[in-house]
C-alpha cells in the first residue's frame, strides 16, 4: 500500500529527525519552517506523565490561540446512505444492515434553511456531507449552488463528498469554498483493517487536489476503532509531517453503530483520548484541533480536559450526518460553565 505522496504524505526526512529529549520535539533543521515527527516522538509524548502532557500541550494551545475560544462548526449531510464504500465504522455504506436509509440530495432550500439556523445558533462554518465515493459532475452542480449561497449568507463553507477527480477542487474553489473535509481516518499500517475499498494513497490524492488551489484543508481520523497506541501515533505522524499541516484536525472517538463491522470494538479508555488530542496540539500548533464525533458518550470533564489540551474547534448541533451529538442548550451550558466563549 502507497504510504507517501509528494505534498501530503510522511516526508522521509522523518527517518533522520533527531528526537530532542528536552522538549520531546525533533530537529527542524531538515525544513526551515515544518517540524517532522518521527513515530518514535509521538510515543515518547503518548508515555508522559498525564500532567506533564496537558501542561505542555496547554502551553502550546496558548502560544498559538485564545485558551478560553472555541470555533464552531454545524455539520449537515445534505446526501445520506447508499455509499458504495466498505469503511467498517460508516451506518451510511449500502452494504451494511443499519437503520440509515438512501436519500437523495437534499434541495438548496431546505440546505439553507439549515445553515440559517446553524448561524443564528452561534455557528460560524456550515460543513456539508454527503455519502458519495466520490461526486460524479451531476451531482456536483447543485453542491456548487449551495456553497455559493451559504457562503453569501455569511458563513465559511466546508464540504465533504469524498474523493474528488481532477478539476472538481477548482469548480469547489471557484463557488467559495473554505474548507474541503477528508480524514485520513487512522494510520496506514491500519488502514486495510478498516476499509478496502480505497487506498490511503486515494485519500492523500484528493487533499493534494485541495491544497492545489488554497482550498483550507479539514483533515483528521478516528480513534477507538481497535488500533495500538502506536497506530494512533502514526496517524498523527501523517498529519503533522504535510508539507502544510491541516488548517482543521478532527479527532473523532467511534461511534459504534449496530450492523457496522466495528460495533462492539472495545471501548476506547477517555484519557487515551485526552492524550492524543494534547498530542495533536503539541505536533500541530497552528492547526485547529476539533473535538468531533463521540463527545455526547464522554460527558462533560472529559471534554473539558480536552479543551484543555487543545481542541479549540467543535460540531454544534444534535446530529452529526448520523449519529448524534450533544444538544445545542447542553453545549452552550458547558460553554458558560468553562468561560469558553465561541468564534
Amino acid at each position: 500500500m502507497e504510504q507517501q505522496t509528494s505534498a501530503a504524505a510522511v516526508s522521509s526526512e522523518i527517518q533522520t529527525s533527531v528526537i530532542n529529549l528536552d522538549g520531546l520535539k525533533p530537529s527542524s533543521a531538515c525544513h526551515p519552517t515544518v517540524e517532522r515527527w518521527r513515530v518514535e516522538d509521538i510515543m515518547a509524548l503518548f508515555a508522559l506523565p498525564f500532567n506533564d502532557l496537558l501542561h505542555r500541550a496547554h502551553s502550546v494551545h496558548r502560544e498559538h490561540f485564545d485558551p478560553n475560544a472555541v470555533q464552531v462548526s454545524t455539520l449537515l449531510s445534505i446526501k445520506t446512505g447508499g455509499c458504495s464504500e466498505d469503511c467498517g465504522y460508516c451506518p451510511q455504506a449500502a452494504r451494511y444492515h443499519t437503520e440509515v436509509e438512501n436519500e437523495p440530495l437534499m434541495q438548496l432550500d431546505e440546505v439553507l434553511a439549515a445553515a440559517k439556523a446553524a448561524k443564528d445558533s452561534g455557528a460560524s462554518r456550515f460543513c456539508m456531507g454527503a455519502a458519495w465515493r466520490g461526486p460524479k459532475q451531476r451531482d456536483l452542480e447543485p453542491v456548487l449552488k449551495m456553497i455559493s449561497e451559504v457562503k453569501a449568507m455569511g458563513l465559511q463553507t466546508c464540504a465533504t463528498l469524498g474523493m474528488l477527480k481532477e478539476g472538481q477542487a477548482e469548480q469547489l474553489k471557484d463557488a467559495g469554498l473554505d474548507y474541503y473535509n477528508h480524514n485520513l481516518d487512522t494510520a496506514p499500517e491500519f488502514y486495510g483493517d478498516v476499509i478496502t475499498t480505497r487506498t490511503y494513497q486515494d485519500r492523500l490524492d484528493t487533499l493534494d487536489r485541495v491544497r492545489s488551489v488554497a482550498i483550507n484543508v479539514c483533515s483528521g481520523g478516528i480513534i477507538g476503532m481497535g488500533e495500538t497506541r502506536a497506530q494512533r501515533a502514526g496517524l498523527v505522524a501523517q498529519l503533522a509531517n504535510m508539507e502544510q499541516p491541516p488548517e482543521s484536525v478532527p479527532i473523532n472517538l467511534l461511534t459504534q453503530v449496530e450492523g457496522t463491522p466495528l460495533h462492539g470494538t472495545d471501548a476506547l479508555d477517555p484519557l487515551e483520548f485526552v492524550r492524543t488530542i494534547a498530542i495533536a496540539r503539541i505536533t500541530m500548533p497552528t492547526s485547529f484541533v476539533r473535538l468531533s464525533a463521540g463527545r455526547q458518550s464522554m460527558g462533560e470533564a472529559v471534554q473539558a480536559l480536552c479543551f484543555h489540551a487543545g481542541a479549540n474547534s467543535i460540531f454544534y448541533g444534535e446530529k452529526l450526518l448520523t449519529t448524534g451529538n450533544p444538544e445545542v442548550a447542553s453545549d452552550n451550558l458547558l460553554f458558560e460553565k468553562l468561560g469558553l466563549k465561541k468564534i
